[in-house]
């Protein structure tokens, strides 16, 4: 019998590191003949919004007056406030199958513990569920797109 090995050193764990970090991968497998390795990192959080004061202009005189603040249009909530995160990195399928009634749709209500779409990673199909009851006011994938770990895949209010 004979034993296969790879042999890994701490320069190419890092330098494998290094490449997820460059590449933002949040996990690389290496295969070879019956030996796996299989690296995960957390995805990188978004930096957190950067507050900066607005003075409000001066009155123009004449007749271009500067627009004020309450004339802006409002910023769109963030879709992270009420959003169903992937629990993982895979293919989203928002239907069972190809060409079938999809398990929400917008405006959708659903319930604690529904089905809302499946997340295909190592050629296993993962039912993804509603956490909280509510209806659904965005979709942000699309049957097919490939998610990542805590990406924002829908909002339930």
């Amino acid at each position: 019998m004979t034993e296969s090995r790879i042999a890994f050193d701490l320069d190419t764990i890092c330098a494998l590191a290094a490449n997820m970090r460059e590449n933002a991968l949040t996990a690389i497998e290496i295969t070879v003949g019956d030996v796996r390795l299989l690296m995960h990192r957390a995805a990188a959080a978004a930096p957190a919004p950067v507050h900066v004061p607005v003075q409000a202009a001066a009155p123009a005189s004449g007749p271009q007056a500067a627009a004020s603040v309450t004339d802006m249009p409002a910023a769109e909530p963030s879709p992270t406030a009420n959003a169903v995160t992937s629990p993982m990195v895979g293919i989203a399928y928002l239907a069972p199958e190809p060409g079938a009634t999809p398990f929400i749709t917008l405006g959708a209500t659903v319930v604690a513990g529904q089905t809302i779409l499946l997340i295909e990673a190592m050629k296993t199909f993962n039912q993804i569920k509603a956490p909280h009851a509510g209806t659904v006011t965005r979709i942000l994938v699309a049957s097919g797109d490939p998610v990542e770990y805590a990406q924002p895949l829908l909002v339930i209010e």
